[in-house]
């Protein structure tokens, strides 16, 4: 191998570990309570990668169907319906690097939210250099739980709002009557 090998190989794995890092960061720039959102659904991991397959693989599947059609509009169809999803995953995923710039704080984080995802993007990202397991296991189960995560954090979870006691100055007070 030659040296103009050894840096191809470089900057293209370079390349799309900023792009990855990228996406977290703009999502969470352009929609912070979403991402937040899909955070919180990486409570449960195992429920949201159940979700995310049953979702996801028939949209992969039947994508790549079209993807292998002869007429050019149905393989642009083909194509929409296999990127929705894995922009979708992109977009969720940003909640899991969030997670995980959680666990890594700085003095900036309240003032600069978005260097969570920074720091937790790149550290993910760094994840998928493993050769095997970050490839095939740790990158794909990212994309498809992050799709869960999306999908799952479009409508904001229902919680009981519970009112807050009202303030003892707001209690009527029964006055004493002299007699």
């Amino acid at each position: 191998m030659i040296m103009a090998d050894v840096l191809k190989w470089f900057l293209l794995i370079l390349g799309v570990l900023l792009v990855f890092i990228s996406y977290w960061v703009v999502a969470e720039a352009l929609f912070p309570r979403f991402v937040s959102r899909a955070r919180d659904r990486f409570n449960r991991p195992v429920k949201l990668t159940l979700v995310g397959v049953l979702a996801m693989a028939p949209a992969i599947i039947v994508g790549i169907f079209l993807l292998n059609r002869a007429n050019p509009a149905v393989k642009v169809v083909g194509w929409l319906v296999v990127g929705v999803p894995i922009i979708l995953g992109l977009v969720g995923s940003a909640g899991f690097a969030q997670r995980v710039g959680l666990g890594l704080p700085a003095p900036t984080d309240a003032t600069q939210p978005w260097r969570r995802v920074l720091r937790g993007g790149t550290m993910l990202s760094l994840t998928f250099l493993l050769p095997f397991v970050g490839w095939f296991l740790i990158l794909p189960w990212t994309l498809i739980s992050g799709f869960a995560a999306a999908i799952t954090s479009f409508k904001p979870a229902t919680t009981p709002v519970s009112l807050p006691p009202p303030a003892a100055s707001a209690l009527p007070h029964e006055t004493a009557s002299a007699t």
